[in-house]
């Protein structure tokens, strides 16, 4: 057993016997990371607040049936993964079906800009990920989710399919389509910063 399943099920141990300092230091180890996973399908602050509370509360209620075969992160983002859903077809019913087929013929009928040929001009950094952020909060919920959790969050495929539910070759699918759906978006803009950045050496 590593260290890190050791001290995993030894907080567990403490979460079922309500131990006050457990659930403080539960919180304190997952509410960011489950934050910006709210935050990224939710695209609202408060309503990813409120997710993270809404999430802390139902773990700690249902403990008791939690058996311990994934690690309480997993168990946790997929608590909050399911509550954010069921929020956002609350809130926007009209969203994308989390499977619906997106385009992918860009990747055949026009050239994807090369992202390793970016200048290093630190001074583009924070409108690169400005641009970035704001093509990922275009992509339908579930591809949000799943390039959270996959890329952002740095999960493996294996723990991304146990939270979202779905096989690792739904994952795999949905993580293309997300990369698909950001050279779409930001192929454009970099050749842009690519072609200015030339034009300032000449």
């Amino acid at each position: 057993m590593t260290n890190e399943n050791f001290a995993d099920n030894e907080l567990l141990k403490r979460l079922r016997s309500r131990d006050p300092e457990a659930c403080a230091q539960c919180v304190q180890d997952h509410s960011d990371a489950i934050y910006r996973l709210g935050l990224r399908i939710l695209r609202d602050k408060s309503e990813a607040e409120d997710l993270v509370q809404e999430t802390f509360l139902s773990a700690f209620k249902n403990i008791d049936h939690f058996e311990g075969r994934s690690a309480i992160g997993t168990w946790l983002f997929r608590i909050a993964y399911n509550n954010a859903l069921m929020r956002l077809r609350k809130s926007h019913p009209e969203e994308v079906s989390i499977d619906e087929p997106i385009s992918e013929d860009s990747e055949e009928t026009r050239e994807i800009f090369d992202f390793s040929h970016l200048p290093e001009d630190e001074a583009l950094q924070e409108e690169v990920r400005s641009r970035v952020n704001m093509a990922v909060d275009d992509m339908p919920p579930t591809l949000r989710g799943t390039f959270q959790l996959r890329e952002l969050e740095e999960l493996s495929t294996e723990e991304t399919a146990r939270i979202l539910d779905v096989s690792t070759d739904v994952v795999k699918t949905r993580l293309h389509r997300a990369r698909l759906w950001l050279r779409n978006k930001l192929s454009d803009y970099f050749a842009e910063r690519m072609n200015a950045g030339i034009g300032r050496q000449e």
